[in-house]
């Protein structure tokens, strides 16, 4: 009989994965546009939405993670398992879908967007109308040839490590950039929101672009496939979302502090990537624009490929589709995604910034639905056992709810006023 090893903390840091994997998704073009866009708008004031973020994406993540190490399957085929109803299932696969779908095509339109504006700082000759639309279907056509071939990986690996790469640089253009301190730590622990046009605005960009809702179902079907054992990989799991999600936190931070401390304080605004890219001058000077638009195109692109591939997983399992890659029918999920966002970034009118940061503010109010269906799960006996939420998680969760759905409600103004500002 083999006996049960203590593993140690070294040995679970190699099997860091999922989490990762939750952290390099938000870590996206959008995660940049809005954290230098709150940073160059109001300074370090709100700096307390990127930590609540943070602490509500480990607290969603890890439910999902135990629901797959517990289950090993996803939330939309525990959603089937709980909801045996017909019309019941009918009117969830409706309301996922929808939920995934809308979120997704708003996601790849920023994606799409991020990448595009990668390129346009490092080179300012394509920043035209013309040349967005021709880079946007270059872009998608790229990714629908990577999706259909399957060498999307190792593709996906080399543009996580720019992306990664990026991170490095603006933790230590954050703090290069001498920032005040004082300030960082009010911004983060006192909340408070100007009174200013776009203000709530933002508040939401920035937590719609830290806990995003695919990422509860692509953590769910990672985690059933990296580990089996609840009994001894749940606290594994747990130290992963912490560490990896934590450091995505901490990247993120680094991007508003670094837009704070330098065109917050000098008056500059942003509204395009080489505006974007002025955080870097005072650490990379002429190569600023260079470096930020290769890692601006590296996590659009990565994304750009990711976000079609969560919506097809979350749409099949909750259709009891499976997730074979090969199929038809999984494949026009996710190519229904990537069209509508080459689509929407050719036909609307507005900037590119303003769609990522439309697509961030979205997903703010499409959280609440995937948070509330992943608690009812967590919480559900049948499914979860002796694993299911216990009375600390769901309270966590709960106010993770409660703040989201105050912050969409608080918001939709501003937010009815985006969509139009868009056509």
């Amino acid at each position: 009989m083999a006996t049960k090893t203590k593993k140690s903390f070294l040995e679970r840091l190699k099997e860091v994965g999922p989490g990762a994997l939750v952290a390099a998704a938000f870590i996206g073009p959008g995660t940049v546009t809005s954290c230098s866009t709150s940073g160059a708008s109001f300074g370090y004031t709100l700096l307390w939405a990127m930590l609540f973020s943070v602490i509500s994406v480990i607290v969603m993540q890890t439910m999902a993670a135990k629901l797959g190490i517990v289950k090993q399957m996803g939330l939309g085929e525990a959603l089937r398992e709980i909801f045996v109803n017909k019309v019941v299932r009918i009117l969830l696969a409706i309301l996922v879908i929808s939920a995934v779908f809308i979120g997704n095509v708003a996601y790849e339109t920023g994606n799409i967007s991020g990448s595009i504006l990668g390129i346009q700082a490092i080179s300012s000759a394509l920043n035209t109308q013309t040349w967005k639309i021709i880079l946007a279907l270059v872009i998608g056509t790229v990714a629908i040839i990577l999706l259909a071939s399957g060498s999307y990986k190792s593709i996906e690996k080399v543009l996580t490590g720019l992306v990664v790469i990026m991170g490095v640089i603006f933790l230590i253009c954050a703090i290069c950039a001498k920032p005040q301190w004082g300030a960082v730590l009010k911004g983060m622990f006192v909340p408070s929101v100007p009174s200013v046009d776009r203000a709530w605005m933002t508040v939401a960009a920035l937590m719609g672009t830290t806990v995003v809702p695919y990422n509860i179902y692509l953590h769910a079907s990672s985690a059933a496939k990296k580990w089996k054992n609840p009994e001894t990989d749940l606290k594994t799991s747990m130290l992963d979302s912490i560490i990896a999600i934590g450091l995505g936190g901490v990247i993120s931070m680094a991007i508003i502090i670094c837009a704070a401390a330098t065109i917050n304080a000098t008056g500059g605004t942003i509204s395009s990537g080489a505006d974007m890219a002025k955080a870097l001058t005072p650490l990379l000077g002429s190569w600023a624009t260079v470096i930020f638009g290769i890692g601006l195109f590296a996590a659009g692109f990565t994304s750009a490929i990711t976000a079609p591939l969560s919506a097809a997983f979350a749409s099949s399992g909750i259709l009891g589709w499976g997730e074979d890659m090969k199929k038809f029918r999984f494949k026009a999920f996710w190519l229904v995604v990537l069209l509508f966002g080459m689509v929407a970034v050719c036909t609307l009118g507005a900037s590119p910034t303003e769609i990522i940061l439309f697509a961030q503010a979205a997903n703010a109010f499409l959280l609440p639905i995937t948070a509330v269906l992943l608690l009812v799960v967590s919480n559900n006996k049948n499914v979860m056992g002796k694993y299911k939420n216990g009375v600390v998680l769901n309270i966590l969760a709960v106010i993770v709810i409660a703040v989201f759905v105050f912050i969409a409600a608080r918001n939709m103004t501003a937010f009815v006023t985006s969509v139009k500002a868009l056509f």
